[in-house]
């Protein structure tokens, strides 16, 4: 068993700092250096896990392989790390008091009083050290939500002191992010946020061993030493993070401040292995000099909030660079388009992607859009309730299939083409009840999809109630709508795709949990690569026009 060494991760001053991305910074850089690291958060909220919660109460909710419905910063830690996350590596108030109850009321505690301290202190510390445990890490990073301060952090704040002496200061430090704002009316950066939240943080019994100052501005040596004679920290430790042009610097401007050096001296850790960042480096290159740019629209129903989509708009990130291409990616509120607009909201773009979403509202847009895309043969991409749009538009309006719908729609429709899973008709709670995490299906050779995927067995993550039903599978194949992508264990249709249109395709998963910074997924790629296509396409018919106009007035 490795000795772990533990790092947390704070925030004061605001939230929505980026705690994320800096232990995502941070744990890329000591992953370069050779260590075997991963990050989890602690979220305050009293939630069991975010997969009841509406997204625009906390964005999208983040699925693991195995699973769990998590926080959306595990998606970044996935996407820096390129490694899976798990269940272990998001915890929530809500599930260390439900464990707590649960020993209480089996009577594990032998009637004892349970209290805040000792009994949900223990049951965080024992969740903060159980990924260690079972994975056996070199280094946990612990982001711990919401702002020191906060009346729900206060038990996970209690937790890292108890822990700090617990292990010892050269197996435990402590990371204190904070806002270091600029005032232009006097042209001053001012610290006195940064002083008052590392009062607080001290008031609980924590000194942090190292600052991360957001900044706008850079920071002059006079302001560091400002902030590491109040704060009690050496100017080593006194860490600047400025605005960056894309998240993915992040740990290039750590790097620069050496903010990894500073951590592994302090841990008493060997700092031998230069990081290796060479492929991280050509992936910002291709992503801040694009050749190429393309329109793509996200067809959602919780568009105001961008974080509801935020795997889908890093996936198109990811892929854009692939393709040395920008995505100018638009949000489209489903709720808008109607049959009469439907071309002046669309008619533009290069590319189509139908969100996935629960529930009735915004439907019909989302099904018009995915008719507009294969009349007027434009690139789709449809993702899970995405996907079943697709199906039911195709139903309606080529099959003839009058009022066809999903269940989860009209129980009452006559063509039930998408349907309740067999297993779920029973199930009547909410919360980890529905199809979770990974699952295996097996792609067509012959198909378009497989030209991605370039392999017949493939795992994507799942999140979903509602499946194709099987019964009118022959009508749609007939008809030029295939099953390319079957579950091999179920049966069940994970892929339909539209061979004779230029690149038409549904996924019953969410490939977006997938993509990471240096392996985008493939069937991202691909979608970008047909816009693509269809910009040149657009492109060269805009020249023969121009030049026949030219020849005309000529004449």
């Amino acid at each position: 068993m490795k000795n772990t060494k533990y790092i947390f991760v704070t925030g004061g001053v605001t939230s929505s700092l980026g705690k994320g991305i800096i232990s995502s910074s941070l744990a890329k850089l000591l992953q370069a250096r050779g260590y075997s690291v991963t990050i989890q958060k602690l979220d305050p909220y009293i939630n069991v896990d975010p997969g009841t919660l509406n997204p625009y109460e906390h964005g999208e909710c983040y699925v693991t392989q195995d699973g769990a419905e998590t926080d959306l910063d595990l998606g970044h830690y996935e996407r820096f790390l390129n490694t899976p996350t798990s269940q272990e590596n998001n915890v929530t108030t809500g599930r260390i008091y439900q464990s707590v109850i649960e020993k209480e009321r089996r009577g594990d505690y032998l009637g004892k009083t349970v209290q805040v301290i000792p009994h949900i202190t223990d049951e965080i510390k024992k969740r903060i050290r159980l990924v260690a445990k079972k994975y056996n890490y070199d280094i946990v990073i612990t982001e711990i939500g919401g702002t020191v301060g906060d009346i729900e952090s206060l038990p996970y704040i209690e937790s890292v002191r108890q822990l700090k002496w617990d292990l010892g200061p050269s197996n435990c430090l402590v990371v204190h992010l904070t806002l270091v704002p600029y005032l232009p009316t006097s042209g001053e950066l001012k610290t006195k946020p940064t002083q008052h939240s590392v009062k607080m943080l001290q008031e609980a019994g924590i000194q942090p061993d190292i600052l991360v100052l957001r900044t706008q501005k850079k920071l002059s040596e006079d302001i560091r030493n400002k902030v590491a004679l109040f704060c009690n920290v050496q100017i080593s430790s006194v860490i600047e993070s400025i605005d960056a042009f894309t998240i993915y610097e992040v740990p290039l401007l750590m790097q620069d401040e050496k903010l990894d050096e500073t951590v592994l001296h302090k841990l008493n850790l060997p700092a031998n292995q230069k990081p290796d960042l060479g492929p991280w480096k050509e992936f910002l290159k291709r992503l801040k000099s694009p050749k190429e740019t393309v329109r793509i629209g996200l067809v959602g129903k919780y568009v105001e909030l961008h974080d509801a989509y935020k795997s889908i708009s890093e996936s198109f990130t990811h892929a854009g660079a692939a393709n040395e291409c920008k995505v100018d990616l638009e949000f489209i509120h489903s709720e808008q388009i109607n049959e009469n607009n439907a071309g002046q909201k669309l008619g533009h773009l290069e590319g189509i992607l139908v969100a996935p979403g629960f529930g009735s509202r915004g439907i019909e847009g989302k099904i018009l859009a995915a008719r507009y895309a294969r009349e007027h043969d434009i690139p789709f991409l449809g993702i899970c309730l995405g996907m079943q749009c697709a199906v039911i538009e195709f139903a309606r309006n080529v099959l003839g299939f009058e009022n066809a719908n999903s269940t989860e729609i009209n129980r009452r429709t006559p063509f039930p083409v998408i349907d309740l899973m067999e297993e779920q008709k029973g199930i009547t709670t909410k919360g980890g009840t529905m199809r979770l995490g990974a699952y295996p299906c097996r792609v067509e050779k012959n198909s378009r999809i497989y030209q991605a995927y370039k392999k017949e067995l493939v795992n994507e993550r799942h999140r979903h109630r509602y499946e194709f039903n099987n019964k009118y599978l022959k009508d749609f194949e007939k008809a030029g709508m295939k099953a390319v992508g079957i579950n091999p264990d179920t049966n069940l249709v994970e892929i339909m795709e539209m061979p004779e249109h230029r690149w038409f395709v549904g996924v019953q998963f969410h490939p977006e949990y997938r993509s990471t910074v240096l392996q985008p997924h493939p069937v991202f790629v691909d979608f970008v690569k047909a816009t693509i296509s269809l910009v040149r396409e657009k492109n060269k018919t805009m020249k023969q026009q121009e030049i026949k106009e030219a020849e005309r007035n000529l004449n």
